[in-house]
């Protein structure tokens, strides 16, 4: 049995700022990670991909506001930082 992909765990290293901002982060990396999942069946952000991100910024944001995209692109950004990689993402 294996234990579910700990999001917390893995921007932990990461996340700076309020305790607000933090929670925020978390979130919308939970959101993105359940969005991930259902379209791809990718659980851990060790195996995601840039097109897996920009496709959720692309796709399920695409109804959302400015301000939402952009908290949304700062959460990609942290969790691309993590992944050691240099993506850039626009929205």
């Amino acid at each position: 049995m294996t234990k579910p992909f700990d999001m917390e765990v893995f921007l932990n290293g990461v996340l700076t700022g309020s305790h607000a901002t933090r929670q925020r982060h978390l979130r919308q990396a939970k959101i993105i990670q359940a969005a991930i999942v259902g379209r791809w069946q990718r659980e851990s952000a060790w195996g995601w991909k840039r097109k897996h991100l920009a496709w959720f910024l692309k796709h399920s944001l695409k109804h959302r506001g400015e301000g939402t995209r952009y908290y949304y692109l700062l959460t990609v950004r942290l969790i691309t930082r993590r992944l050691e990689t240099s993506w850039v993402f626009d929205i």
